[in-house]
């Protein structure tokens, strides 16, 4: 599924194709996936507006228009964003289409249809795509061991539920908050008030080079994504525990766990990332390890 370095690798295909286009048509197949305004009005003020860029908000793809509105992607678990000549056979799922002057189509397609779309009009204030509650960027220099540390320093909540929270760093999906937390030797479920002040600065460090990482490995060429129609990231050989329960850790040679933490399905190194005998010998710590042993044996 897309999240922040294949949402980025997107923008990187799309924006110096999409630059200057001049959208002659706007089609919803699915009226339901515009999320605002209804879908006759979004079709209407996209009409005849050019893209003057392409950004990325976390997870959102920003298209910017020439009058200073916006289209506002977010693609959610399986949605593609795919820029195709007029000849090549729309994806099955294909929800909205963009007739651009040089014969051109953007096409949304999402096969599970949680991926919207909004048109903010300029001026407008963003009250309804959720990106004015997110928090920084994972690039900013702000965020560093002093923000994460202000951020999750007193929650009892999971370290890892702490990263996918949005609303204090914008954009780490379920992921990359496991290839994240392995690179610093932390386990996922770990309070985030027990970490140390120099764990709190690997992680800092570790977000944005783990990020940066993976933005390389998927970067693909504009005829590549089309010739897959957007749907191959190049993650996958590159990831080093997510998706590899039951396979050896590649650090220690350990199996590597498939446990449930925040409600969102996880794997760790149970070596490289024990958890620290002063928490794992508590009554709490004990209490913890039990209940992640049967999530992880339901969720097998």
């Amino acid at each position: 599924m897309p999240e922040l370095p294949e949402v980025e690798t997107i923008r990187r295909v799309l924006e110096p194709q999409l630059r200057g286009r001049r959208i002659l048509r706007a089609e919803l197949l699915t009226p339901g996936v515009a999320a605002h305004p209804a879908a006759e009005d979004f079709c209407r003020d996209a009409g005849g507006q050019a893209f003057s860029a392409v950004n990325r908000r976390g997870k959102f793809l920003l298209l910017h228009l020439e009058n200073g509105g916006d289209i506002v992607v977010h693609l959610r678990m399986t949605g593609q964003l795919l820029l195709t000549p007029p000849d090549i056979s729309p994806e099955k799922h294909t929800h909205a289409v963009f007739y651009l002057d040089n014969g051109s189509q953007l096409r949304f397609s999402d096969m599970r249809r949680f991926g919207r779309l909004w048109l903010k009009r300029p001026g407008e204030p963003d009250t309804f795509t959720g990106i004015c509650g997110l928090g920084p960027e994972p690039f900013d220099p702000a965020v560093d061991a002093a923000y994460l540390l202000r951020a999750f320093g007193r929650s009892r909540r999971p370290i890892k539920a702490c990263l996918l929270d949005q609303s204090r760093i914008a954009g780490i999906g379920n992921i990359y908050a496991d290839e994240i937390l392995f690179s610093v030797r932390i386990h996922p479920a770990r309070p985030a008030a027990t970490l140390r002040q120099e764990e709190w600065a690997r992680l800092a460090q570790s977000i944005p080079a783990t990020l940066a990482y993976f933005i390389e490995k998927n970067a693909i060429s504009p005829e590549e994504y089309l010739a897959e129609r957007g749907k191959n990231y190049r993650n996958t050989p590159y990831l080093r525990v997510y998706g590899h329960a039951g396979s050896p850790c590649p650090a220690c040679g350990a199996v590597l766990t498939r446990t449930v933490t925040g409600g969102r399905g996880t794997c760790f190194c149970p070596q490289c990332q024990a958890e620290p005998s002063s928490a794992a010998g508590t009554k709490e710590g004990q209490g913890r390890a039990a209940r992640q042993r049967k999530e992880g044996t339901k969720n097998d």
